[in-house]
C-alpha cells in the first residue's frame, strides 16, 4: 500500500492494488482519502475486503441509484419471453417504487427503509394485490443487484406486506354474492341483451356466461377454435391491446398453462354460433371490397373491417345494457366467470372440475363462491325436507 500526504496535516490518500479484473486481467487500484493516514489506510483495507470477499466494487456502486438498476433489470427481464401485459405490470410497479427510492443508491436502501415503503402503500389504501406485486418486483430487482455484485443482501428479504384489519363496516359489506350474478339476475341480463343488444351482444354474453372464459380469450377466438361436431371450443390464446387501438392488438398465450383448455358447449350456444357464422360469411363477402385494409384473420367476434373486438368494447356494451336492468351490483365482463362457477356449483359439479374448466384462475374467490353456493344449497335442502316431512316431525312432539 502506498500513502501520501495531500495537504499538510489535513488530508491523506492511500492506494493499493486490488484483485485482477476477470475479463481484462488488469489489476484494479483502490484509493481512499481521509483526514489521517490511519483512517485512509483503514478505508482502503475495508474496500479491498469487500471486493475480495463479496466482489462489490464500492467505486462502481457510488453511481448506481435504484432507478438505473431497475432499468438494467427490466432490459434483462424483457428478454425472458414474458408477455407484454406482464412487462407493463412490472413497469407500473417500478414506477411506484421510484416514487420512494428512485435516486437512492442501491447499497443505501435498508430493510427498514424498504419496509416503510410497503407500510406507506398500505396506509394509502393500495390494494394488497398491488402491494404484493410491487414487493415481488422489488425482490427480483434486488436479486439482480446481488448477482451484479452491487449489494450483498436484499433489503426485501424478511419484509412483510401488511395485512389491514377489516373494519366492521367492511366486514358487513363484503358479500360474496356481489361477485357473481344469481340466477334471476343472469336471466334478467340475458333477456335485456335479447331485447336491447347490439350486433354480436347476444353471442358474446351468452358465450361468456355459459363457458366461463375470460373476455380476452373470447376476443381472440377464431373459427378454427370451434369444433361443431364435438360441440367444443379450444382456448389457446388471449387478445392483448395496450392502448385500445383495434389495429394494434396482439395475440398472446393465455394467463397460465392451466388456461390452455378445451370446453364443451351447450347445443344452444353451438347453434347460436353456427347462425352467426352464416351471417358473418355474407358480411365478409360484402366488406372485403368495401375496406381497403380488410383484416381477413378469421376472428369470430370482429368488426365490419375484420379486426377483432377488444375487451374495452365488451365493457362499454355491458355498461349500456346494465343501465336497462334493475341489477345494482358493480359488474364487469369478469363477473360471468364467477357466475359460471356458481352455476356449476349449483349443478353439483365438483370443485376440481370447475377449476379446470375456468382455467385455474383466482382459486381463493372460486372456493368462496363454491362454498357459499353449496352451503346455501344445504340450507335450502334442509328447508325442503322440513316442508315435506314437517308433519312427521310434529308427531314426535305430540303426546
Amino acid at each position: 500500500m502506498y500513502c501520501r500526504e495531500l495537504i499538510k496535516g489535513k488530508k491523506w490518500v492511500c492506494v493499493a492494488d486490488g484483485p485482477r479484473d476477470p475479463v481484462t486481467g488488469e489489476r484494479k487500484q483502490i484509493s481512499r482519502r481521509a483526514k489521517t493516514k490511519k483512517e485512509a489506510e483503514k478505508r482502503v483495507l475495508d474496500a479491498l475486503r469487500k471486493l475480495q470477499e463479496d466482489g462489490i466494487d464500492e467505486k462502481r456502486i457510488k453511481k448506481m441509484p435504484f432507478d438505473k438498476v431497475a432499468i438494467d433489470w427490466m432490459e434483462q427481464y424483457s428478454l425472458t419471453g414474458k408477455k407484454r401485459s406482464t412487462i407493463r405490470i412490472r413497469e407500473k410497479e417500478i414506477k411506484i417504487l421510484n416514487r420512494y427510492i428512485a435516486k437512492v443508491n442501491i447499497d443505501k436502501i435498508s430493510h427498514k427503509m424498504y419496509q416503510k415503503i410497503l407500510k406507506d402503500l398500505t396506509d394509502k389504501d393500495y390494494a394488497r394485490t398491488t402491494i404484493s406485486g410491487v414487493h415481488t418486483t422489488a425482490g427480483m430487482i434486488f436479486k439482480y443487484a446481488i448477482k451484479e455484485k452491487l449489494i450483498k443482501e436484499s433489503p426485501s428479504i424478511g419484509a412483510v406486506v401488511p395485512q389491514k384489519r377489516l373494519t366492521v363496516e367492511e366486514i358487513e359489506n363484503s358479500n360474496i354474492e356481489e361477485k357473481y350474478l344469481e340466477r334471476g339476475e343472469l336471466t334478467e341480463f340475458l333477456l335485456t341483451v335479447k331485447e336491447h343488444g347490439l350486433n354480436l351482444d347476444l353471442e358474446t354474453f351468452y358465450l361468456l356466461a355459459f363457458s366461463g372464459m375470460r373476455s380476452g380469450e373470447l376476443c381472440a377466438l377464431k373459427w378454427s377454435d370451434i369444433n361443431f361436431k364435438t360441440k367444443e371450443v379450444r382456448i389457446t390464446k388471449t387478445l392483448y391491446n395496450e392502448d385500445n387501438n383495434m389495429r394494434k392488438y396482439e395475440l398472446t398465450p393465455p394467463k397460465t398453462k392451466g388456461s390452455i383448455r378445451t370446453l364443451d358447449l351447450d347445443v344452444e350456444i353451438i347453434n347460436m354460433l353456427k347462425a352467426h357464422k352464416k351471417r358473418q360469411a355474407k358480411l365478409i363477402l360484402a366488406n372485403r371490397h368495401k375496406y381497403d385494409d380488410f383484416h381477413d384473420e378469421n376472428f369470430i367476434f370482429c368488426r365490419e373491417n375484420g379486426y377483432p373486438l377488444i375487451q374495452k368494447n365488451i365493457v362499454v356494451r355491458m355498461e349500456r345494457l346494465l343501465e336497462k336492468t334493475s341489477i345494482k351490483k358493480y359488474a364487469t365482463p369478469h363477473i360471468f366467470r364467477h357466475t359460471h362457477i356458481s352455476m356449476y356449483a349449483e349443478a353439483g359439479i365438483d370443485i376440481k372440475t370447475i377449476m379446470k374448466r375456468v382455467g385455474h384462475d383466482d382459486m381463493k374467490t372460486t372456493l368462496k363462491i363454491y362454498t357459499h353456493v353449496t352451503d346455501k344449497m344445504k340450507e335450502d335442502a334442509s328447508q325442503k325436507v322440513h316442508q315435506t316431512f314437517g308433519n312427521i316431525l310434529k308427531i314426535g312432539n305430540s303426546k
